[in-house]
């Protein structure tokens, strides 16, 4: 083989090499999609565990352009900490959100879809998920209800300093 058959072979090669490797994340999307866990994903993806698994993936996945797979991980990673702080405070302020919720919900003049989702969370077990619905109902309560709108401000100011604070932990190190 001539040299130059050998560099055309070798760019021929990287061009299917990328080209595949961008089939990569959607795959692994549609079967997580599909139900597949990460665990069954290990062996087909090459790789020994279940966070392997989800490691390679978020390496390969497309993200913020110029940032690195590496950086995607720990993005991914530093975001799920703070999911948890928040899980964990808003579990042991259940109480005080579920009372701000039924506040809320017993409101006859906000709009149907605020108060549907915000009673949706209010009937389900895990407190963490009344966050996000109070906070879509602030913007309901400023002018009528400035009281509830105030304490939900509250929380939502807690929970972003809870999520910058991990953020700023995770960071440190």
């Amino acid at each position: 083989m001539e040299s130059e058959q050998v560099l055309a072979a070798l760019l021929l090669l990287r061009e299917v090499r990328d080209q595949l490797a961008g089939w990569e994340p959607g795959l692994i999307e549609a079967a997580r999609a599909a139900g597949t866990s990460w665990a069954d994903l290990a062996h087909p993806l090459g790789v020994a565990s279940r966070q392997a698994a989800e490691r390679r993936y978020l390496r390969v996945r497309p993200g913020v352009p110029g940032a690195t797979g590496e950086q995607r991980v720990q993005a991914t990673r530093n975001h799920r900490a703070a999911d948890r702080t928040i899980t964990t405070w808003a579990r042991d302020n259940a109480a005080d959100l579920r009372q701000l919720a039924g506040q809320i919900t017993a409101l006859s003049d906000l709009p149907d879809n605020s108060t549907t989702r915000l009673a949706a969370a209010l009937a389900d077990n895990d407190a963490a998920n009344l966050i996000a619905p109070l906070t879509d109902a602030h913007k309901h309560l400023t002018t009528d209800h400035p009281g509830l709108a105030n304490r939900v401000d509250t929380v939502t100011r807690h929970t972003d300093r809870l999520r910058r604070d991990s953020d700023d932990q995770r960071t440190a190190f």
